[in-house]
């Protein structure tokens, strides 16, 4: 514990800067004058005077303060009720800065400070969060034989709640409990909330039940604690509940209750839900606040519910309740959300008209949803009208911007636009201002133009982020440039940056793609003994790499490693083997991964039909392959050109002209629409018929998607056969 001195010493480091000016340094070290070195007149005078400043309802404490001042430094130091009185009035004026100046001065008087102006210390230190020296103060309170009560120890429980000391805070409380000092609704209510916004839910319901076991009733206090902290991690279920158990106690919810429900349930798209809570807000007489109507508007915009939305709105303004800015700005996100700019921009306007005045948020989501919809014009006569209104925009605004143009093609726009923020309106570019700017020009392929943007980043003393280097590596990667792609991985090791997933992911997929697979087989390796985890697409890229290469061997001890690494394979992960180990020739292999996949619960998709129909029909496994078809279309899956067009082959290599042409009919009559390349495989197919079917009397008709809905007839089919083998005498035609 602190003693009277110590205490002190500490009280002098925190003290307001005004003390100094108003006491001399070398009052500290130099004998004060005694009471006894004045006369008793004064004294009383003194004391009287400071009585009176002290009570007076209307009176300053700066007036009580500069009285005590010039009395100290006169020698008239005043009694110590008088001081302690002083220190109690400015603790109740929250003067907490005065209280210190006035304590200091007492303790080196040799005042003894009462037990409430130990109190006040303790709040002055729990204001400021120095919640260590207000315990000191607790030490000196048990010390002079006073006793702690529980007003003070929810003032501690308090200060070390809000320096999220919940640990200690509970420590704190059973301390008080063994003192004999019983804790009440406010110490539970304190650590409750503490507990739920360290999001430490459990312990703060076993608190509860403590609380009740001790014939401390939960209050609405409680209650919205526990229900907002539930709201807050999403437990929608469980916030419900505690209001079902507030009814059950006969207690009545008040309106920020039921918002917090309401926001949440709207989050949670569960709007339906949140009306039902308006209408039991509204039959028990509690008038809803602009934010609930907000809430539930917002919530309607965001689950396309523009009618109900409209709806709301009225009732709201019937009620005499007039949107806000973030009413507006709510609805107006909600509407850009929607792909509904258009009646965003009304509704702004309609905002000024009303006479609410846009914010900087109110414009930035409106230019935002201009430039998703590419209708970047337009976001800038929102620009201008912002600018005209005399708001700022912010570098949110001119990022925003600079993604349209970006996005748009017209990055030499948002040069334009970026020397503007420089010139015209002093606003700095950050880190996403020059990310955005670099990968539009690596989009374009402007990579030189894109390497100098980056310096002059770096001039600008903006090193960049990993987003930077990670677009400037993808990028020359991509252009087959892997010696820059080298020197900026090296530059970003140089400035102590750590490559992330996203940036390996980058780097093994371009070298995969340039065919460099060794280097990529480099950095993947790199990435698993000292980089963050290999992702699923990492192993697929490289398995898919291997594969293709012929190094089915290597693929498989990938595919067999991944499993054993925790990452589990995907559909595509099985595609790629079952691909690979088909196109070896080992059916064996392939079925035992097809039946793998299946026993994980992974449903062939398409791609995984087409494979093994195109893989089964090449090596002469018909009946497979047409077994395989029939349960894609089994599948609900709908086969494609290249599902056809190897069936087609396969019925044709085999000399099946039944099958094929009823396979041909098949087609015409789901609509099949015919490309070049099935085109040219049904072609291939016709020439090998017999000669002495009539091809123009069995061929169907085909269907082709054209702007003018035309369609292939069996003649134009029969054309384009003679055309390519005339020696073939056709008959029909």
């Amino acid at each position: 514990m602190l003693d009277s001195l110590k205490t002190t010493m500490i009280i002098q480091q925190f003290l307001n800067p005004r003390l100094q000016l108003c006491l001399p340094s070398h009052l500290f070290f130099s004998s004060i004058p005694t009471h006894a070195a004045a006369s008793n007149s004064s004294l009383a005078h003194v004391d009287t005077q400071l009585k009176h400043l002290c009570n007076a309802p209307n009176s300053q404490s700066s007036d009580a303060i500069s009285f005590f001042h010039r009395a100290v430094e006169l020698g008239h130091i005043p009694y110590g009720s008088t001081c302690n009185l002083l220190v109690e009035a400015l603790a109740r004026k929250k003067e907490y800065n005065l209280v210190l100046e006035v304590y200091t001065r007492m303790t080196f008087a040799k005042i003894s400070p009462n037990f409430l102006s130990l109190a006040a210390l303790i709040e002055c230190f729990v204001h400021s969060h120095k919640v260590g020296l207000a315990i000191g103060v607790v030490g000196m309170i048990l010390k002079r034989g006073f006793r702690v009560n529980v007003y003070l120890g929810n003032i501690i429980l308090k200060g070390l709640c809000q320096n999220n000391e919940v640990v200690k805070a509970m420590e704190v409380f059973r301390g008080l409990d063994k003192s004999c000092v019983h804790p009440d609704i406010v110490s539970f209510n304190t650590l409750i909330k503490a507990l739920c916004k360290a999001k430490k839910l459990e312990e703060a319901f076993s608190l509860k039940v403590e609380m009740e076991a001790a014939n401390c009733a939960p209050n609405l206090v409680t209650y919205a604690i526990l229900i907002d902290g539930l709201c807050e991690v999403g437990r929608i279920s469980g916030a419900s509940g505690m209001l079902d158990e507030m009814r059950m106690k006969g207690m009545d919810a008040d309106v920020l209750v039921y918002n917090r429900l309401i926001s949440c349930l709207c989050r949670e798209e569960k709007v339906d839900k949140g009306k039902e809570l308006l209408d039991e807000m509204l039959a028990k007489g509690i008038s809803p606040s602009g934010g609930t109507y907000s809430c539930l508007m917002h919530g309607l915009c965001k689950t396309g519910q523009w009618k109900e939305a409209i709806e709301m709105w009225n009732a709201m303004m019937e009620r005499g309740l007039h949107p806000d800015v973030v009413t507006y700005t709510g609805l107006i996100h909600g509407l850009c959300k929607d792909g509904r700019v258009k009646k965003a921009t009304e509704l702004l306007n309609l905002m000024v008209e009303k006479g609410e005045e846009p914010n900087n948020v109110t414009y930035n989501v409106l230019i935002s949803g201009l430039c998703k919809e590419g209708s970047v014009v337009d976001a800038f006569k929102i620009l201008e009208m912002m600018m005209a209104k005399g708001k700022k925009p912010d570098v949110g605004t001119y990022n925003t911007l600079v993604r349209g143009l970006c996005d748009s093609g017209e990055v030499n726009c948002s040069l334009k636009l970026f020397d503007l923020m420089w010139e015209g309106n002093f606003v700095e570019p950050d880190d996403m201002t020059y990310n955005l700017l670099i990968q539009g020009l690596c989009k374009e392929g402007r990579l030189s133009e894109a390497s100098n943007f980056h310096h002059k980043m770096v001039v600008n003393k903006k090193s960049g982020n990993m987003v930077t280097y990670n677009l400037l590596i993808g990028a020359y990667l991509k252009a087959g440039n892997v010696k820059k792609a080298i020197g900026v991985w090296k530059q970003m090791l140089e400035l102590c940056m750590v490559p992330n997933s996203y940036t390996y992911s980058l780097v093994i997929d371009g070298f995969c793609k340039l065919k460099m697979t060794n280097i990529a087989k480099g950095f993947f390796c790199q990435m698993r003994t000292c980089g963050p985890r290999p992702t699923l697409f990492d192993y697929n890229t490289l398995m898919a790499t291997l594969c293709k290469e012929g190094s089915l061997e290597q693929g498989v001890r990938l595919f067999e490693e991944m499993r054993n690494d925790n990452c589990e394979p995907d559909i595509i992960s099985f595609n790629i083997i079952v691909d690979a180990t088909l196109k070896a020739g080992n059916f064996l292999a392939a079925k035992e991964f097809l039946t793998d996949m299946l026993r994980r619960g992974l449903t062939p998709d398409a791609w995984t039909f087409g494979v093994l129909i195109n893989r089964l029909s090449k090596q002469g496994q018909l009946e497979d392959a047409k077994s395989m078809f029939e349960r894609m279309v089994g599948c609900g899956l709908t086969p494609d050109a290249f599902v056809y067009g190897s069936l087609l082959e396969g019925l044709s290599g085999k000399g099946e002209t039944d099958e094929l042409i009823k396979l041909l009919r098949q087609m015409a009559a789901e609509g099949v629409v015919l490309d070049s390349g099935l085109t040219s495989t049904i072609l291939t197919c016709l020439c090998r018929i017999p000669e002495d079917l009539d091809i123009a009397e069995i061929l169907p008709k085909f269907s082709k998607e054209t702007p003018k809905g035309l369609s292939i007839t069996c003649n134009e089919l029969l054309k384009k056969l003679h055309n390519s083998h005339p020696e073939l005498q056709l008959y029909g035609s």
